[in-house]
């Protein structure tokens, strides 16, 4: 036995599982992805790990400018016991005011120290003094590990490295400490002698450390701009090793606590470099980017519920017209084949002279008549809404003098209202002027609102009353009857295609849910409107709105065109 086939509804549901299911693990799954990001501080990590790497480049440039400093002046540098040897370090001074202090130093052969002789920050003796000390120093450090040393920077050397060692030193300037960096490496003309240079503490915190931060700032924020990756500006500055106050920043330093640091090695030893986001944190900026991925996360579901909401409505919808065609095109079908039926009957029986009686065959052909006119009337609201729905519906305005339409069309079905027991009741004023109409969809407009009132007036208290008068420079159609009434949410859609009233009367009678679709299309195209006053079991009265002057637009838009028939439908 096959299986029955599932509804349609059921259908719909499961096709947007297929959607929901995924989208809605998908947003599961990234809201636990942020979760994680969260409990581990991945954010915060990521951008620490930036820093790390920025720092460390930092590092390298700071030591390799040093080292090129170094270099340029290495060839130079004497053994003290050369003849010349003290002119020689002092060309290099006055070459390169970078160094404070420059020296040689051989074993057992001694120590010569030069320093810089013009200072505007402090004066000569003071100078004369630190190289002094200096002196001392280096001759009686390198007496006792001058031999370790020296062993490890040729090594170095023979490695294809640069030969240079590092060291700080603290000294005396205008009543402040400030710092020093001793660059030592192997002296070229003496195979047992170690060179050395001081950079002046004014020069590195006043142009070489800002420089390169400056640098390395601007390169981080133009590749900031680059990728797009939103983050705040960075800074950076560079203090002594356990003193928080800083020696050298970037121009942009705006103070406060550094995120991270990291102890300088190589050519600036006892210093750190120390860094962070201006004007906020690497936690402030981790909360941020969390509780805005939150948000948009929080509005791409909002979004996809909606979605899906609007999505069931619209298919459900559609499943819904598309069964309101079926009923439509099954009630159709019954309205075409009754009065063909009808026809058929009546012309077969007069064909074969079964009706001798004349009055009878007068009966006969009426009833051919009248369900032809039935049938006509049908096809043309079907060509009519065909047309409708295509765009290619015009009318063929004229002046027409509105209440001879009326009584002509209602003359007409008169004898069929008043043989289905209908109380008739037609009223129309004499003080209404002639008016710019379709005289055809006018008159269609008017048998719609009337078939629609004989066909849902029950059996009893059958009454249907035609009233025209003028209101306020308009007409006003009345079609009113005493029938099963509409109920007040289902006023504004019966005039919406293919809509028939829930009510078991409305669905025992065969109709197209044509009709009153096609007076609400006629009566704005003609610049008016229709409406419905109407209360379950209490009748209903529809009223067809028409301007005495309509406005030019519609009787433009709706001029024909040379030789091309208008409005028939």
């Amino acid at each position: 036995m096959p299986k029955p086939r599932k509804s349609e509804r059921v259908r719909l549901l499961m096709t947007l599982a297929f959607v929901v299911v995924p989208a809605a693990a998908l947003i599961v799954f990234s809201v636990l992805h942020l979760r994680s990001i969260q409990r581990d501080k991945a954010i915060e990590a990521a951008i620490q790990r930036d820093f790390q790497h920025m720092m460390m480049i930092t590092e390298k440039r700071m030591a390799h400018k040093a080292y090129d400093m170094v270099d340029a002046v290495q060839d130079e540098i004497p053994c003290p016991y050369t003849s010349g040897a003290g002119e020689r370090l002092e060309a290099i001074l006055r070459d390169n005011p970078q160094f404070a202090h420059v020296f040689t130093w051989t074993k057992g052969k001694g120590t010569l120290v030069r320093s810089q002789s013009r200072y505007s920050q402090f004066d000569d003796a003071e100078l004369q003094h630190e190289g002094e000390k200096i002196s001392a120093m280096i001759t009686g450090w390198f007496d006792m590990e001058g031999a370790t040393m020296l062993p490890k920077m040729l090594a170095m050397q023979k490695k294809g490295d640069r030969p240079y060692m590092g060291d700080p030193y603290t000294v005396t300037r205008n009543g402040k400490q400030v710092y020093e960096a001793f660059i030592f490496f192997p002296v070229k003309e003496n195979s047992s002698g170690i060179g050395g240079v001081v950079f002046d503490p004014n020069y590195l915190q006043d142009k070489f450390f800002p420089e390169i931060l400056n640098n390395m700032m601007a390169e981080n924020e133009a590749e900031a701009r680059t990728s797009n990756n939103g983050h705040t500006e960075a800074v950076m500055m560079i203090h002594y090793n356990r003193e928080p106050t800083p020696i050298a920043t970037c121009s942009d330093w705006d103070g406060g606590s550094p995120e991270m640091e990291r102890k300088l090695e190589a050519a600036f030893p006892g210093l750190v470099l120390a860094m962070k986001f201006k004007g906020t944190t690497v936690d402030a900026i981790g909360q941020k980017f969390l509780r805005t991925s939150f948000l948009v996360l929080g509005g791409l579901s909002l979004l996809l519920a909606a979605g899906m909401v609007f999505t069931y409505r619209g298919v459900n919808k559609e499943m819904e017209l598309a069964k309101i065609k079926s009923d439509f095109v099954s009630n159709v079908s019954h309205e075409l084949r009754t009065p063909l039926a009808l026809i058929r009957l009546y012309a077969e029986t007069l064909e074969l002279g079964r009706v001798p009686n004349k009055d009878k065959q007068q009966e006969y052909y009426c009833t051919i008549r009248k369900e032809s006119e039935r049938l006509t009337a049908l096809i043309n609201n079907i060509l009519d809404f065909s047309r409708i729905e295509a765009g290619r519906k015009e009318y063929d305005f004229r002046q027409t003098n509105l209440p001879e339409l009326v009584r002509t069309t209602l003359d007409a079905y008169r004898y069929q209202i008043e043989q289905q027991g209908f109380r008739f009741e037609e009223t129309i004023a004499e003080d209404i002027p002639t008016v710019m109409v379709d005289r055809e969809a006018i008159a269609r407009s008017l048998l719609n609102l009337v078939n629609n009132a004989i066909k849902y007036s029950g059996e009893t208290d059958r009454y249907l009353g035609v009233k025209l008068h003028r209101s306020n420079g308009s007409v006003n159609l009345v079609v009113e009857d005493h029938g099963i009434g509409i109920a007040r949410e289902e006023q504004a859609k019966i005039f919406e295609k293919f809509y028939r009233v829930c009510d078991p009367l409305v669905h025992n009678t065969k109709g197209s849910g044509l009709g009153l679709c096609l007076v609400r299309h006629i009566a704005q195209a003609h610049g008016g409107n229709v409406s419905v006053e109407s209360a379950p079991g209490k009748g209903s009265r529809f009223s067809l709105t028409l301007p005495v002057h309509p406005p030019a637009t519609i009787l433009q838009n709706n001029k024909p065109e040379v030789g091309q028939g208008v409005g028939v439908a």
